[in-house]
């Protein structure tokens, strides 16, 4: 939907981002009641890591046995750091959302026991599904109008700005409750693409206070063609892998989890799908993911017989757990109106230190979304003063053009380059040592003042400086928690620090621009006798 520029509108909810985690909190807010706005900087379908190719979802029916599995395997791989109770919500929401699905429309596939397997979807399809739901509930899909920076009053969040890359203009929504679900930071900008990760949601609730949980586990790395940019690993498992010579590496299947970040560190490393060595297995890879395959022909490249260069791409807090703090299970945030899912969230309390690509972080998109759709609607229905009635005010600090305090223009190419070159490299960033993040983060710090400077007047120059100046915010939160954190634990190492300590069974809060503050957040008893939560099946529009 296309609005003039510099249009007005007022809802009860805005919904900031158009991933798997915003349209399941659009559909609830609206499902509960709410006038709902969702604003997008792509478009509601295609934005989000899951629209590119499958997905996994922890699916789990309701038996109490294979359920308190899960939290016990969960507790124990995610560091000790996850909550009984919130694994427990996840699973039972999860399954309740993809029993949604199948009504709605999806097909899923059969099992080898001619079950419906509903563990996997296809990020396409699956997208497809939420934007006719979206649609269907009443909600108001603006596509390319990314969001910049929040309104604020004395009684909390207020609504949002940004701009419309439709027309050229800028936009503002007035609501009582607004929902970040813009997805984490993997620290790539791109100008104008639907699927750009800079952290820009993480940005605007810090601008407000909020702090950022677990920017510590930031180190996930994924694995794709030197020449493609869609990663996923599990394709790879199907690989055999040679150095430039030609030398084999490792002859497929499982490998140590450093085998690769080990040997690109040395020179080249290449891959060959050879253990798909039947045209079924061809075929059931390239309709599992269809979207990996197309840098393969676009290349001339057949992955099955041919060897092809690889490169690790850092994924940031998109595949770590880290994100905007939350305090309420409806993942309300320490700020009256504002709520946070998906990415854009913390996962600890359900996944811990660690999770990864689908699962535990897919399946959390679908909850927190629900979740917060829920909470903000309901915020919104008990607020005396209409949003219109409010006078809030602009709560964006860094990399705006009323922000600017320096005569000189944001230099973003070369901004966004040295901030990729602190974050991208193996040696920096994925084998973590004291002296090299505290290098690494002093050049960062330098940087800062820089999102200080006048902002290109262009749509793509105001849409970028914002985005390099939450780049360059993320950057050094992750860094500092890091060095915080003394001890490898999780998706976090240290070099000089190789085991868990029992003295850091805590979360690391990070808040501040200019001083970056440190705080500790204490992890709730883990017990296994923890009695499974009831979510009640409302009767919500279908």
């Amino acid at each position: 939907m296309a609005v003039e520029q510099g249009q007005q509108a007022t809802a009860d909810v805005l919904i900031i981002g158009g991933g798997p985690a915003g349209a399941w909190a659009a559909w609830s807010a609206a499902s509960h009641g709410a006038q709902v706005i969702l604003v997008d900087k792509g478009y509601l379908g295609t934005s989000g890591a899951t629209a590119p190719g499958g997905t996994n979802f922890l699916y789990v029916p309701p038996d109490p046995v294979k359920r308190a599995q899960n939290v016990e395997e969960r507790y124990k791989g995610g560091g000790y750091l996850s909550e009984a109770p919130w694994v427990h919500r996840l699973m039972e929401q999860a399954y309740l959302n993809i029993e949604l699905m199948e009504k709605w429309g999806y097909q899923f596939p059969l099992d080898d026991n001619g079950n419906l397997f509903k563990a996997h979807m296809q990020g396409p399809e699956y997208m497809a599904i939420m934007r006719r739901v979206v649609l269907k509930a009443g909600v108001k899909i603006w596509d390319q109008f990314p969001a910049q920076e929040l309104l604020v009053d004395e009684h909390g969040v207020a609504g949002a700005r940004g701009i419309n890359r439709v027309a050229d203009g800028t936009w503002e929504v007035r609501a009582n409750a607004v929902v970040i679900a813009t997805g984490g930071c993997a620290f790539l900008s791109k100008g104008l693409g639907c699927n750009v990760q800079t952290g820009d949601g993480l940005l605007m609730a810090a601008e407000l206070g909020v702090e950022l949980s677990g920017m510590e586990f930031s180190r996930q790395y994924a694995t794709t063609a030197a020449f493609g940019t869609v990663t996923r690993n599990r394709m790879l498992g199907w690989a055999s892998y040679y150095d430039e010579g030609g030398k084999l590496l490792h002859a497929g299947g499982p490998r140590e989890g450093d085998f690769l970040a080990k040997h690109l560190l040395k020179g080249p490393v290449y891959a060959q799908l050879t253990l798909a060595d039947t045209e079924e297995k061809k075929d059931i890879l390239r309709k599992s993911t269809p979207v990996w395959f197309l840098p393969f022909d676009r290349a001339g490249i057949d992955p099955f017989s041919q060897r092809f260069p690889l490169k690790m791409r850092y994924e940031g807090t998109i595949r770590g757990t880290g994100g905007i703090r939350i305090v309420g299970e409806d993942c309300s945030t320490t700020v009256p109106g504002l709520y946070a899912a998906g990415d854009a969230a913390s996962r600890e309390k359900t996944a811990g230190a660690k999770s990864g690509g689908g699962a535990y972080n897919a399946s959390w998109a679908i909850a927190s979304g629900t979740w917060s759709g829920k909470g903000a609607a309901d915020f919104a229905r008990k607020q005396s003063k209409p949003a219109n009635l409010r006078e809030p005010e602009a709560a964006g600090r860094y990399g705006l053009p009323h922000t600017a305090d320096s005569s000189e223009t944001i230099d973003l190419a070369g901004g966004v380059e040295r901030i990729q070159s602190e974050m991208f490299p193996l040696h920096i960033n994925y084998f973590r040592s004291e002296p090299v993040l505290q290098a690494s983060l002093q050049r960062l710090h330098s940087l800062w003042p820089q999102v200080k400077g006048q902002v290109p007047p262009s749509v793509q120059g105001r849409v970028r400086a914002r985005e390099l100046a939450a780049m360059a915010a993320s950057a050094r939160w992750m860094y500092t928690a890091a060095l915080a954190r003394r001890e490898s634990r999780g998706l976090h190492l240290l070099a000089e620090y190789p085991g868990e300590n029992p003295a850091y069974a805590h979360r690391l809060l990070v808040s501040g621009f200019e001083q970056i503050r440190v705080a500790a957040e204490i992890v709730p008893p883990y017990s296994s006798h923890v009695t499974p939560p009831v979510i009640v099946k409302e009767a919500l529009p279908l």
